[in-house]
């Protein structure tokens, strides 16, 4: 294949990536946009097979058949909730190839480079072998947590921040010495030492961080991984890839911010790695009192009766995949002539959009689906909200006390409503490990069990 058609198909595919990215951007679109990046994906293949940098197949068979076998099991057997542990574990497996590809770039004999190109080919090996492997450890320790191999709550060693200083400060010096090597045989020590420290950096990063903060972590290493696949096109002189990784990088990094905003979290220490809880709290103003628990049966007449009511769905209806109930539950009451709409918190669930998904799934209509920011106002009006596993994205110590470890956290104010019904299995914390005074508020009713088989009940109660 020419290099002028390898290019066309590059250029068509970094054009079918953006419209991708676009496509992501409602979830109208997201259809159209999964569609156009398997395209693009598709054209990048086909020219990189067909470029002359290939000159075997054979191994690029090998290589693309238990591939292609292992992500098509994968698509068929991970269950929705499971779809924040496989995003971490792929990010780890970019972050790999990063590291892979820099350390094959750099000893392969047949590239001679001199003055300053010897310089800059050096840098773009450091840079992108130290990105690839703190992604690459940061992700695995994100699965681990995700999967609860590890534990959600935040490991937090004594003057973390100064580690993380060092760490930095080492990894600028053995630049500088990597950069200024004669020959290979030196290069082995400053290149294996900053590997061994980026690793390092990336357990220590993702491990000071709880479980609530998750989705953040998400999109972080979806940034690093964008930046390593650039680091990587830089290395291999492909123009593709320094324009996807770009793209991946900046997105993610963007998605990040907003993340931040919506958890009060600062952005620079969000990419240090420098947040995570440090204490457990009691419910706002040490407040306790009376749990009023409730039935399916006073739930069910309460709905019917009702003129509005908003859904608020949280990580507990994804762990009892609950969501097709909840959109029966939704066509029940809209068949009766109530107003339902849903409120998303930003970081509801394990990944950004988990909610979405999941309600997409479902099939509820996306024009009742609205983002925290757009229905925080209506609460008043609200006649009745159902909370479905969410915790801490609706706990009122974000706003009330300024000691909690989610103090300015913005939530969903759910206690506004005239009435709130919240279903979960316990009185047990969320992923921050902070009590939630909602639970004992005078218009609260707790609806205890598990969530698939409450709403089932549900449904059959609305249908009668």
């Amino acid at each position: 294949m020419s290099t002028e058609l390898i290019n066309a198909f590059y250029l068509g595919a970094a054009i079918l990536f953006i419209l991708a990215l676009g496509g992501l951007s409602s979830n109208e679109n997201a259809k159209r946009g999964n569609l156009y990046g398997m395209l693009g994906m598709a054209l990048a293949v086909i020219a990189t097979i067909f470029s002359d940098a290939v000159t075997s197949y054979w191994i690029i068979v090998i290589c693309m058949i238990p591939g292609a076998i292992l992500g098509f099991i994968l698509a068929k057997k991970v269950k929705m909730t499971q779809m924040p542990q496989l995003v971490a574990i792929l990010h780890s497996l970019v972050g790999l190839a990063a590291v892979s590809v820099g350390y094959a770039t750099y000893f392969d004999p047949n590239l001679h480079f001199s003055g300053v190109e010897k310089t800059i080919h050096d840098l773009e090996v450091y840079i992108g072998i130290y990105i690839g492997a703190l992604t690459f450890s940061g992700s695995v320790i994100a699965f681990g947590k995700l999967s609860a191999i590890i534990n959600s709550k935040p490991v937090l060693l004594p003057a973390r921040h100064m580690l993380n200083l060092i760490m930095f400060f080492v990894v600028v010096i053995y630049a500088v010495i990597f950069v200024n090597v004669d020959n290979i045989q030196e290069a082995y020590t400053p290149l294996i030492i900053m590997t061994l420290i980026a690793l390092i950096f990336g357990v220590h990063m993702v491990i000071a961080i709880g479980g609530a903060d998750m989705p953040v972590v998400i999109s972080m290493l979806n940034s690093y991984s964008g930046w390593a696949a650039a680091a990587t096109g830089f290395m291999l002189s492909n123009d593709l890839l320094i324009v996807t990784g770009a793209l991946v990088g900046s997105s993610g990094a963007i998605l990040s911010y907003i993340m931040c905003r919506a958890m009060n979290r600062n952005f620079l220490s969000v990419i240090a790695g420098g947040f995570g809880t440090t204490s457990q709290a009691v419910a706002s103003g040490g407040e306790t009192g009376e749990v009023v628990a409730s039935s399916v049966e006073e739930v069910a007449q309460v709905l019917s009766s009702a003129k509005k009511v908003m859904i608020v769905p949280g990580y507990g209806m994804a762990m009892a995949q609950a969501q097709q109930a909840v959109a029966e539950v939704t066509r029940l009451l809209m068949g009766k002539g109530v107003h339902v709409i849903f409120g998303i918190h930003p970081v509801a669930g394990r990944m950004p959009g988990h909610m979405n998904v999941l309600l997409a799934e479902a099939k509820v209509p996306y024009d009742v689906v609205f983002e925290m920011d757009e229905v925080n106002d209506d609460f008043p009006n609200v006649d009745v909200t159902l909370v479905i596993g969410a915790n801490d994205t609706v706990n009122p110590a974000a706003l009330e006390d300024p000691g909690s470890p989610i103090s300015g956290m913005p939530v969903l104010e759910v206690w506004k409503s005239k009435l709130t019904i919240v279903l979960k299995r316990s009185m047990a914390t969320g992923y921050a490990g902070v009590e939630n005074p909602l639970f004992y508020k005078d218009n609260t009713r707790m609806l205890f069990g598990d969530a698939k088989n409450n709403m089932d009940e549900l449904v059959k109660a609305l249908a009668t």
